[in-house]
């Protein structure tokens, strides 16, 4: 394996979390992802779904797990299936887990081929009263593709069509949004090696470089250190193309006098980390650059310190526009009286800083989470203003992962610079 998973702990009292919040008679049903086709006969990776490798730490495909706290016969209050295998399986595409392994992965004891759930299913539903069936309720989501959990999902209710059906993802947004101290430390594990990147790309970037060289060298820093790879698609976009806020082709050529703004983060152990950076191509920042710069700078600064235990984020993202309405004004980009007459529900800094400045964070880079309920500690987020002027060529993003604790906020970023002068003696450094 690649990468040093999680405790068998740590995902027993992940489930003991979900458990925790079901209804007596409860019987709940996750599955993994396909396997997803290009063509011909070619397959992407695959990546497994979020939900199952929380509460399992199995990372592979055709893996169901059923939870049924009430079941009459305690084996069958916890069952995980997965793929068997075979000798023919091991020589295509390498061995799979052997029940023993996924039992010592996952901490359950009752493992079964993935063959057998059906029948299992229909021996234990009649000792059922509920059934809690998952679905991606994510606020961004917006799939046409049918996953495995859907196809699996519609199976089942057409087969057992009296059977009321609970929502499992409120559940698992509330428990994936808390993390636990060794998916803390898996998420630093993932950051740790962004900053290694980071720090590589300070030493490589000068005028002439393709923005995907840099794609590259970020991309064999992540290999290099036992990443699988991106934890989402990079944005690397010099000059103009930072004001395009999901620039992804990476096929422009840095100039000098332009900055480059990077957004990039490796996945680690299926734990994602989320940095921002924007540095000049030349190595030194104009004036200009260095005031708008700096004016982000401010606004994250301050943004990190608001969040805290018991806010909500609708009334956090208000406070961050109030603190960036001050910066572009102090930039000449905003007019103070044009402001204090501004429509609320159009705010004029939006034409500057037009995205939201905190997402949670964890399995996925954009994690699940309920923004209905106030912060609470064990949450992850990023933290990343911005201001765009196109007009100028100027794109500034600054993003760094925070821990929400009781007594404030860790910085999992804290070791990678980000002050004007930091970068400017690094990347003069390493020419």
């Amino acid at each position: 394996m690649r990468y040093t998973p999680l405790s068998a702990a740590t995902y027993r009292e992940h489930r003991a979390r979900f458990r925790k919040a079901m209804e007596k008679g409860g019987l709940a049903v996750f599955h993994s992802n396909d396997i997803m086709p290009t063509s011909a006969d070619g397959s992407m990776p695959f990546h497994q779904a979020a939900d199952i490798f929380h509460l399992s730490g199995i990372d592979q495909e055709e893996t169901v797990l059923l939870l049924f706290p009430d079941a009459f016969d305690p084996k069958d209050r916890e069952i995980l299936f997965v793929r068997e295998t075979s000798p023919s399986i091991a020589i295509w595409e390498g061995a799979k887990l052997t029940q023993k392994q996924a039992t010592g992965q996952s901490g359950i004891a009752t493992v079964l081929w993935t063959s057998s759930y059906d029948a299992t299913l229909q021996r234990l539903l009649p000792q059922a009263k509920n059934i809690y069936l998952n679905s991606n309720e994510h606020l961004r989501q917006g799939n046409e593709v049918e996953t495995r959990e859907e196809r699996k999902n519609k199976e089942l209710c057409a087969k057992y069509p009296l059977y009321e059906v609970k929502r499992s993802a409120p559940t698992m947004h509330r428990i994936r949004s808390r993390k636990t101290k060794e998916e803390i430390a898996q998420i630093q594990n993932a950051v740790n090696i962004t900053a290694k990147a980071f720090q590589r790309v300070l030493r490589f970037v000068k005028p002439g470089v393709k923005e995907y060289e840099i794609e590259a060298e970020i991309t064999h820093e992540f290999l290099r250190n036992g990443s699988r790879g991106h934890a989402y698609t990079p944005i690397i976009a010099s000059g103009y193309n930072a004001c395009v806020l999901h620039y992804i082709t990476n096929d422009d050529t840095c100039k000098s006098g332009d900055v480059i703004l990077m957004d990039f983060g490796c996945e680690y152990g299926g734990y994602a980390s989320d940095l921002s950076r924007s540095i000049p191509v030349s190595g030194k920042f104009t004036k200009r650059q260095r005031d708008v710069y700096n004016a982000v700078l401010n606004v994250q600064k301050a943004a990190t310190k608001l969040l805290l235990p018991g806010v909500y984020l609708a009334d956090y993202h208000k406070k961050v526009g109030v603190l960036m309405e001050k910066e572009l004004i102090g930039l000449g980009l905003l007019d103070k009286k044009a402001v204090a007459k501004q429509d609320p529900e159009k705010p004029l800094y939006k034409k500057y800083f037009m995205h939201g400045t905190s997402h949670f964070l964890g399995l996925d880079v954009h994690d699940v989470g309920l923004w209905h309920e106030p912060i609470v500690e064990g949450m992850v987020f990023t933290v990343e203003p911005g201001i765009y002027i196109p007009e100028e060529n100027l794109g500034i993003r600054i993003e760094n992962n925070i821990l929400v604790t009781k007594n404030g906020q860790v910085d999992l970023f804290k070791n990678i610079p980000r002050e004007v002068d930091e970068i400017e003696a690094l990347m003069k450094k390493g020419k």
